[in-house]
């Protein structure tokens, strides 16, 4: 009886060995920490032969909130999604908001290649000097951004068109999403983490409708969808790949 049981323990603990899990779910691949999270805006740029623009999200989310440039600024999560036009920055709208020589460099002819390079992996000098004394993760950019911001590291602007910055958010609430497996520990939601971030319309009710698909149907083939979290955190919030930072008991487990 004592071997049966060693065995299933056993058997269990290699279940739960982060590889054979993201084999199970086909994680996506991840590249260089400077190119986590990087973009390239092509909706029309290749069309009207132009180079594609690059964008980093690590080089934005020291100075800005993802609520400033996701609701604000109407950016889509999806990329090349927004109808971004060359007018539409030139009047002030998305990058355009910013990029007025006053907030950021001025969207000038002068300035179009600082944008308009073509390459994902722009920056990686950059990236090197602004991170090199962030906390450290072993995932996506390899840096805790939501720590070096509790540390004061970084201090993101909340809020852009508001003379000061909105500090009413305080919802607290922590959820528990039971795993799809039963030997896989629950996953836990922090609202007051996002919400530093992130505005409750980011979410709600378009990604996280509770009333329509509540919380058993956030399984993670859903995910890799790129649906739920997996709006967020399979390219740009840090990916699937670091199971602990949802599922905190695994550090428990054997082999984590």
């Amino acid at each position: 009886m004592k071997s049966f049981l060693l065995s299933i323990c056993l058997l269990l603990s290699l279940l739960l060995q982060p590889s054979i899990l993201q084999a199970k779910w086909k994680f996506p691949p991840l590249p260089p920490p400077y190119e986590y999270g990087n973009l390239l805006i092509n909706r029309t740029s290749e069309v009207n032969q132009v180079k594609p623009v690059f964008f980093s999200h690590w080089s934005h989310r020291v100075k800005y909130a993802c609520r400033v440039c996701h609701l604000e600024l109407e950016f889509e999560f999806a990329a090349n999604s927004t109808p971004i036009t060359e007018e539409d920055n030139i009047n002030g709208m998305y990058c355009g908001a910013c990029h007025n020589g006053k907030e950021a460099f001025a969207h000038t002819r002068d300035n179009c290649d600082k944008c308009h390079s073509g390459k994902i992996s722009a920056g990686q000098e950059k990236f090197a000097e602004l991170t090199k004394n962030m906390p450290r993760t072993s995932f996506g950019n390899q840096v805790d951004w939501v720590l070096a911001a509790s540390l004061g590291m970084i201090k993101p602007r909340y809020v852009l068109f508001q003379e000061s910055e909105k500090s009413d958010m305080n919802f607290r609430n922590r959820l528990e999403l039971q795993a799809e497996w039963n030997f896989v520990p629950p996953a836990y939601f922090p609202h007051d983490v996002h919400i530093r971030l992130l505005d409750c319309g980011n979410c709600h009710p378009d990604i996280f409708n509770i009333k329509k698909k509540t919380t058993p149907h956030f399984e993670m083939d859903y995910i890799l969808e790129k649906k739920f979290c997996g709006v967020c955190h399979l390219k740009i919030a840090f990916p699937l790949n670091d199971c602990k930072r949802c599922h905190p008991a695994m550090e428990n487990q054997p082999g984590f």
